[in-house]
């Protein structure tokens, strides 16, 4: 009986995989396209007036009047594969990378995408994508893949990186050469010298991490699975958990203005709030939004969310009480 239930549970899963990654007719994804609450978002930047947003089957879209619509962006060519991040560089143009290695570059805001790599051969996924200041940036994402670029993401090269093959999920870092990756099975990596060397850190959490935060040299946040969240106040040495209050895990962040601290979202359309100095300020939900992946801040009190969907826009008034919610 155990058996046929756990290839019951198999075939359930598979199911579910290849549905989600078949191909669909062309007319359900141009409708997809016109309806962002029908399309899983995978990362969110705000342009000073446009937001941009990235997500499944190639799609990305845009929103000039802070959320309440959006438009198409051109794509060339479009492959109809899942992106999964995106990042502004210093000269204007902006990267976005996805599954496959593909990485798409725009010169004029985010309207129009052209392919500059793309390996379908190896068909495995770039989970993010940072820029390291003036042109260089790097990309990484599963199985260790890490890549740099000297021309703002217009040619790519592969950095060696002693991961054992680990998933890479997140990186941040400052313009005094201090960096740190986190990524799969509790994996953290340090470096103070621009990437030219890595210190893998002793392990403190033996889950995935999915996101590492700058707050200062020596101040540092990552978060994760079943609600994980750590702060080091020594530049990685050591590392304190927070006790959050629930075990959804967090997928994306947004920086407060002014040292605030941050916002952290996961799943169960959670939203974790810490100051300045890594300490917990709330942990709340908003109502009815599933798994959210991102978050950007559209001036100092305004909050976009996506991950189902581009699904919430609002005040931040309840997200930044003082307090800690009770569940």
């Amino acid at each position: 009986m155990r058996s046929m239930i756990g290839y019951l549970v198999c075939l359930i899963v598979a199911a579910t995989i290849a549905f989600t990654f078949s191909p669909r007719p062309a007319s359900t994804v141009a409708s997809a396209q016109l309806r962002p609450d029908r399309l899983q978002i995978n990362g969110m930047l705000y342009l000073d007036k446009r937001v941009v947003a990235v997500g499944e089957r190639g799609n990305i879209l845009l929103s000039d009047d802070q959320g309440q619509s959006w438009k198409a962006a051109a794509v060339k060519p479009q492959r109809d594969l899942t992106l999964t991040a995106l990042v502004a560089l210093e000269d204007k143009s902006l990267l976005a990378v996805g599954h496959d290695g593909w990485i798409l570059r725009s010169e004029d805001e985010g309207a129009n995408w052209s392919e500059v790599r793309f390996d379908g051969d190896i068909a495995e996924p770039l989970l993010g994508v940072w820029s390291a200041g003036g042109n260089r940036v790097l990309a990484f994402g599963s199985f260790g893949k890490f890549y740099q670029s000297d021309d703002d993401g217009r040619t790519w090269q592969a950095q060696p990186l002693e991961v054992d093959s680990a998933h890479l999920n997140g990186m941040d870092g400052g313009a005094d050469g201090r960096r740190m990756v986190v990524g799969e099975q509790g994996l953290v990596l340090r470096s103070d010298d621009a990437g030219l060397s890595w210190k893998k850190l002793e392990p403190f959490y033996n889950g995935s991490l999915f996101g590492v935060v700058r707050l200062t040299p020596d101040r540092w946040v990552t978060y994760g699975m079943r609600g994980h969240v750590f702060v080091s106040q020594n530049f990685g040495q050591t590392w304190e958990p927070v006790k959050v209050g629930n075990q959804l895990p967090l997928y994306g962040h947004a920086l407060l203005p002014n040292g605030g601290g941050l916002l952290i979202v996961g799943a169960g359309s959670s939203v974790v709030r810490l100051d300045g100095n890594g300490r917990l300020v709330s942990a709340t939900r908003l109502p009815g939004l599933g798994t959210l992946t991102s978050a950007v801040l559209i001036g100092a009190q305004r909050l976009l969310v996506g991950g189902s969907a581009v699904c919430f826009r609002g005040p931040m008034t309840a997200l930044l009480r003082s307090e800690v919610p009770s569940e």
